[in-house]
């Protein structure tokens, strides 16, 4: 049986579908329509990162030259930072009242 925190963070076929529409099915990086998922958490799992479609992202996988997800959860600091700037930007211009204090689990919530 799944923890509370782990079904809120997990991310459903709906929010998939609706993040997938939401992004046009490219990577909201560089914008590569080859290979993509809308799987990718801003604030990730482990952070208690939400899978609510404020918090996810279609980021390209591993299978494309640009590896957006993959740079994203194991690249440089100098990588993490710079795609989380895009995510956070692009995420903010889809949602005027996003919040980063609104993404995350709260044991309350």
């Amino acid at each position: 049986m799944k923890s509370r925190r782990s079904k809120a963070t997990d991310i459903t076929q709906k929010v998939k579908r609706s993040v997938w529409e939401r992004d046009g099915g490219r990577c909201v990086v560089c914008g590569c329509q080859r290979n993509v998922m809308p799987n990718a958490h801003f604030i990730s799992r482990a952070k208690g990162g939400l899978g609510i479609e404020e918090n996810i992202v279609t980021l390209c996988t591993e299978f494309t030259e640009n590896k957006c997800h993959r740079k994203y959860d194991f690249g440089s600091r100098e990588e993490r930072e710079e795609i989380g700037a895009k995510i956070e930007a692009y995420l903010k211009s889809k949602y005027p009242n996003w919040s980063r204090e609104k993404l995350t689990y709260r044991r309350n919530s």
